[in-house]
């Protein structure tokens, strides 16, 4: 019975994945790591008993800790501690941002398999962590598609990747960006997650974050890797092959199938999810994405070509800049100015090893939350 460690387990990702495990009865969770929701954490294990918990902070897991009969434990240590347990062979990174880098290595390196929700370790230690590419499966529902239309492929009969973008709440929207609210981005059509993924759909960062995954996963050039933008999101995305055919990946707007899909792999097995009826989908629209409304996505592929630290940058400002979109703080425009901006600041460190890629992320977090609070509203 393969044993699983789930970090971030009370985010979207986290309960999802939780729901798809429940369902594979040859599958056991032994350990639940999760970021500040400790009430939620303390019902997950209850409800689930693993032998091993994992909080942020250490007085959220000092409290955790009198009210379970697990340990739990706390911070980066934490995460690593359950994520080379020698019990565990498959690690689920749902933890949010620059956060899931370490303990993704530390998996790694401890021989798991791991599946990947965590786009930011690719985008800001990708060249570290394709050293271990035979290891890694990912859950984005992007990547995964192109994962299973890749298979029995290569690469050199491969055009191009196309990763499909909803277009997210303004895509059609006539008024003017810069007086957008928090809650009108934070309404996205078709799909429910965090906050902060919401917002990076809202923006298109999402999906440049997405584009340095896609190059690091399968081994793309960045003028190989297309986005299109599908409102329905049906088409997962697609690989254009050299003879100018499309393979394409459809389902329904459900994370449960992705995340299924890596627990079990290579095996595809049936899924509670209701499955897509191409009778009453309708129609499939696909459009260019509007790269002078949304500046989050040339910034991103901008910054995936430059390599080297400045992924991580890009990646650890847009994370301070939408922090302070969501703390109304931050006008939603706001958010591509600051990482353009501590992006033109940063001097590249080409090939970072994991103290470098850190120590680049904290300063990049300085630098925009400094400007973030210049121009913060009161």
């Amino acid at each position: 019975m393969p044993n699983i460690a789930l970090l971030g387990s009370t985010g979207s990702i986290g309960t999802q994945a939780i729901e798809v495990i429940q369902g594979l009865p040859d599958y056991t969770i032994v350990s639940l790591a999760a970021g500040s929701n400790e009430a939620l954490l303390r019902e997950q294990i209850e409800k689930l008993n693993p032998q091993y918990a994992a909080l942020q902070r250490p007085d959220a897991a000092a409290r955790v800790r009198q009210q379970v009969a697990i340990p739990v434990s706390h911070g980066m240590e934490g995460l690593v501690q359950l994520a080379t347990d020698p019990q565990v062979d498959l690690v689920i990174n749902a933890v949010v941002g620059a956060a899931g880098l370490a303990p993704t290595l530390a998996a790694l390196r401890a021989g798991k398999r791991v599946a990947l929700a965590n786009k930011e370790t690719l985008v800001a230690g990708g060249h570290l962590v394709m050293a271990y590419r035979d290891q890694l499966i990912p859950i984005d529902s992007e990547h995964s598609a192109l994962w299973q239309c890749l298979r029995g492929h290569t690469m050199d009969e491969v055009a191009s990747l196309v990763l499909t973008a909803s277009g997210g709440p303004f895509r059609k929207y006539q008024g003017e960006l810069h007086t957008v609210t928090r809650a009108q981005a934070l309404r996205h059509p078709n799909w429910e997650m965090g906050g902060k993924i919401t917002i990076d759909s809202a923006t298109l960062m999402n999906k440049g974050l997405e584009v340095i995954e896609a190059h690091w996963l399968f081994g793309a050039s960045y003028d190989q890797i297309e986005v299109v933008v599908h409102p329905q999101s049906i088409v997962h995305s697609l690989v254009k092959m050299k003879d100018g055919s499309y393979l394409a990946h459809l389902g329904a707007a459900d994370m449960r199938l992705p995340i299924q899909y890596a627990i079990t792999y290579p095996h595809c097995r049936p899924a509670t999810s209701i499955p897509l009826d191409l009778t009453t989908a309708g129609p499939l629209e696909f459009e260019a994405p509007d790269e002078q409304r949304f500046p989050c996505l040339p910034l991103a592929y901008a910054a995936g070509r430059a390599g080297g630290s400045v992924p991580a940058v890009l990646n650890a400002a847009n994370e301070v800049a939408v922090e302070y979109f969501l703390n109304d703080r931050l006008g939603f425009m706001e958010i591509p100015v600051i990482v353009e901006s501590v992006l033109e600041g940063h001097a590249p460190i080409d090939s970072p090893d994991l103290d470098t890629i850190l120590a680049v992320d904290a300063q990049a977090r300085q630098q925009a939350r400094q400007e973030a609070e210049q121009r913060a509203r009161l």
